[in-house]
């Protein structure tokens, strides 16, 4: 998660109209604090000073990998802000002495949160911003940004065969000394031009600012770029730049005025932090890009040619908060949309029936679904007393069963104690993290009742089978349904979170028992061998053999045999799996819907790649091994 603020005039107006200098440092603090949703695995915040005597640093940055790493950050240069004040090299709030003293005190302000999903632990050298230094400000960059790029071995390859010595193998690697190659170059071209014309060299370094191309840099630097991303960075002279890829797979927001530009990953921090509406709350469009240029001019306009936007649905569904009105209404049309399959799973029955949710991202699905079945009865009650009045049947017994009879119950079930991801955790403590992640609330469900629990997605199972099933199980319901508002994950992601191992996902699991049941193996050999004819193609060519899998089966066998591989093995009752269709997902989301991870149609060639790589991988590596198919 990204944050951004630009300061468009001077940092004295600022002191004098909001009666502190540190106005914009502190808004991005609110701005970062507002989008960490759930537990994040560092952070870090960098500054650009603009006009600053020579000899005097001008860019800074502070980073911390730590549980607390924005707590910790903040607090930290608090203290360092109170110091100075209090020893007199800050004056109060003036503006000027604050600029020049404090690390932060620029107007140029960038923050991010690394939201890692690869189950490794983070080092603060993979926080962002990352920095690549030089003499000349408008060499020198700071970059960071939401993006994961499916072609980074080419782009180190390209790197390399330039003559460059990557360090380390990462996206950010790659993308950073990408622009930073270009930036140099562009330097070098207005340097050596500028010196041809005899031009005094101290004159040099504002002639070049001025001139600095950032579209032409960025346009040059992505034409081999293959992923979803949105990308901000500062260049030392006080350039300032935000772009979106070319099909908008990661969301991008900006709040414009003639103070300032705020820019957010989501879009109601912006509103809540910036104090303003939701119309002034713009999108940035995919290949499109943000400038501001040292002086102060905003341009936005395309660094590429924009292609079908396909934004990444699984924002809407989980990793963005909830409290956005578009999210919002989503989630919930989510949660209506499951209304009839969970009808049908209590048998008509509502008053033996308790509806709940887990874990908390799955709350306002729930409440979609409760609506839903809400809905669903006072039309089935209408029509029953239209029915009654009509034959003449109307009696004090009906009316108590018809309207007095207790609507579907909304209870809180499971309570989540502490921020854990289990689904992104080293494997090797995953099964120990998801025995304890929720807590139960006991007495509220009765033996003879069914449980009814939504989930925003069912992703490996494994929290489901060894947590939270046995956890709801102790309330001794005669049935639990565990209903999912997202359709079944099928497919690896590449594009933000990244959940690339085809052997972790349930549903993937799932479809291979069943095709062994069925004396179908030779389906997995089949897509092996077109996996291996594919990746020999163009990558404008290539495409998803894994789908053949799921073909030759129906999505209810595939949810029945879900429900199968989740119930654990000591449970007392029966374990039914409801997943959103993909017609329902369509439905629920307002505009554009990337839907990869549950259709297996990737935006970019590089998602056809990776998923080819990744079912061969699985494949070599399930050779001879019975359990390669068991959750």
């Amino acid at each position: 998660m990204s944050a951004a603020i630009r300061l468009l005039k001077p940092l004295s107006y600022f002191a004098e109209k909001y009666g502190a200098p540190d106005w914009a440092f502190n808004k991005l603090f609110l701005l970062m604090e507002k989008q960490r949703n759930r537990g994040q695995d560092g952070a870090g915040v960098g500054c650009i000073k603009l006009n600053m005597p020579l000899g005097e640093p001008y860019i800074t940055r502070a980073r911390d990998a730590s549980s607390s790493a924005m707590t910790n950050i903040y607090s930290a240069q608090q203290r360092i802000l109170r110091r100075l004040r209090e020893e007199g090299t800050i004056k109060g709030m003036d503006a000027e002495t604050y600029k020049r003293h404090f690390n932060f005190g620029g107007e140029v302000l960038m923050g991010h949160l690394l939201y890692g999903t690869s189950g490794v632990q983070y080092e603060e050298s993979s926080c962002h911003p990352f920095l690549r230094r030089s003499n000349w400000p408008t060499r020198t960059l700071m970059l960071q940004g939401d993006f994961s790029m499916t072609n980074v071995s080419e782009l180190h390859e390209k790197l390399i065969a330039r003559g460059q010595h990557p360090v380390f193998d990462t996206n950010t690697q790659a993308i950073l000394e990408e622009v930073g190659y270009y930036l140099d170059e562009a330097h070098t071209d207005h340097y050596r031009h500028l010196r041809k014309q005899n031009v005094d060299g101290r004159d040099i370094p504002a002639i070049i600012s001025a001139e600095l191309n950032l579209f032409d840099v960025i346009s040059k630097a992505s034409r081999d770029w293959d992923g979803g991303y949105t990308i901000m960075g500062g260049v030392g002279n006080g350039d300032f730049f935000c772009l979106r890829d070319p099909h908008g797979i990661r969301y991008c927001y900006y709040v414009l005025t003639d103070e300032f530009l705020a820019i957010a990953s989501e879009r109601v921090p912006l509103m809540s932090v910036m104090e303003v509406d939701q119309s002034e709350v713009k999108e940035l469009p995919p290949a499109n890009m943000i400038v501001v240029k040292a002086d102060g001019q905003v341009s936005i306009k395309e660094y590429t040619t924009p292609l079908e936007p396909t934004p990444c649905c699984f924002e809407d569904i989980y990793t963005s908060r909830g409290n956005d009105p578009v999210i919002y209404r989503e989630r919930k049309a989510l949660g209506a949309n499951l209304t009839e399959r969970v009808v049908e799973s209590l048998d008509g029955n509502f008053s033996k029936a308790a509806i709940t949710f887990i874990p908390n991202t799955a709350e306002v699905s729930y409440y979609g679904l409760l609506e839903g079945l809400r809905s669903y009865r006072r039309n089935k009650v209408t029509e029953a007393m239209i029915q009654a009045f009509r034959d003449g049947s109307m009696s004090e017994e009906i009316i108590n069963e018809l309207i007095l009879r207790r609507w579907p119950r909304a209870e809180k079930i499971a309570h989540k104690d502490i921020k854990l991801r289990t689904f992104i955790s080293e494997e090797s403590s995953r099964k120990q993290m998801a025995s304890q992640v929720y807590d139960l609330t006991y007495g509220s469900v009765h033996e003879d009742e069914v449980l009814v629990a939504i989930d925003d997605s069912i992703v490996r199972g494994t929290t489901l089978k060894m947590s939270l099933l046995r956890l709801l199980a102790r309330t001794k319901a005669r049935k639990i349904v565990v209903v999912s508002s997202a359709p079944q994950v099928r497919y690896p992601d590449y594009y933000g979170i990244d959940m690339s191992e085809l052997g972790k996902f349930v549903a993937f699991l799932a479809a291979v028992s069943l095709l062994h049941k069925k004396g179908r193996s030779d389906i997995l050999t089949d897509v092996y061998a077109e996996c291996k004819r594919t990746l020999a193609l163009p990558p404008e060519e290539r495409r998803n053999p894994v789908r053949k899998i799921y073909s030759a089966l129906t999505p209810d066998e595939i949810t029945e045999e879900i429900s199968r591989m989740v119930t654990p093995d000591d449970a007392d009752c029966e374990i039914q799996c409801i997943f959103q269709t993909l017609e329902g997902l369509h439905d629920a989301i307002e505009g554009p819907c990337g839907d990869w991870y549950f259709s297996g149609h990737y935006p970019t060639p590089g998602g056809y790649t990776m998923v080819n790589k990744a079912y061969i991988d699985w494949y070599e590596s399930t050779l001879g091994r019975a359990s390669a198919w068991t959750l």
